[in-house]
């Protein structure tokens, strides 16, 4: 059983972030390859991957939904070799880093044993806009604005405590939409 980070009901949309933390804490907890992150620029970061004996081939880079995937795969070329000892093994590795959203892969390229890998995270512009208040379909070509309460609280009462029926009939107005 999962515990729901945004149970509450004033959070709408954000399943799409739980499942993301979901998967984050899914991916590898294996340490290979080992990678840095750093920030470039105020929108810029850069991924750097340890890859020694990786050729491009041997690398594929792929962006799936929000998740960024590196794989490598090292094809095995020990045939008609003796090794005395082997501490240097071909093996094969898959890393995902999950991506917030609106972030950009820039570019990739392999220097020296280091896989590089741009992002761009776009500053978010402000985003103000006015929703307008309609009538629902089918309703009346007429509305009723009531008097408020205030206005109504100084009216004279009968003996029960009640507004009387007249008053009240004469405190609503009918208007006509604009």
């Amino acid at each position: 059983m999962t515990t729901r980070l945004f149970a509450s009901p004033l959070f709408l949309g954000f399943d799409h972030l739980e499942q993301m933390l979901e998967r984050a804490a899914k991916t590898s907890s294996d340490g290979y390859p080992p990678y840095n992150i750093e920030q470039i620029s105020p929108v810029g970061l850069r991924i750097t991957l340890a890859v020694a004996g990786f050729t491009m081939d041997d690398l594929q880079l792929t962006q799936e939904d929000n998740q960024l995937v590196i794989r490598g795969r090292q094809t095995d070329d020990s045939q008609g070799r003796v090794f005395l000892h082997r501490g240097i093994a071909a093996r094969q590795f898959q890393r995902a880093f999950v991506l917030a959203e609106g972030i950009e892969v820039k570019g990739a390229w392999l220097d020296n044993g280091l896989l590089h890998i741009d992002l761009a995270r776009p500053m978010p512009e402000p985003k103000v806009k006015n929703i307008p208040i309609t009538r629902p379909a089918g309703s009346g070509s007429r509305s009723r604005d009531v008097v408020p309460r205030a206005v109504a609280r100084d009216v004279p009462r009968d003996v029960s405590g009640d507004l009387p029926e007249d008053l009240i009939a004469t405190k609503m107005v009918e208007t006509e939409p604009e």
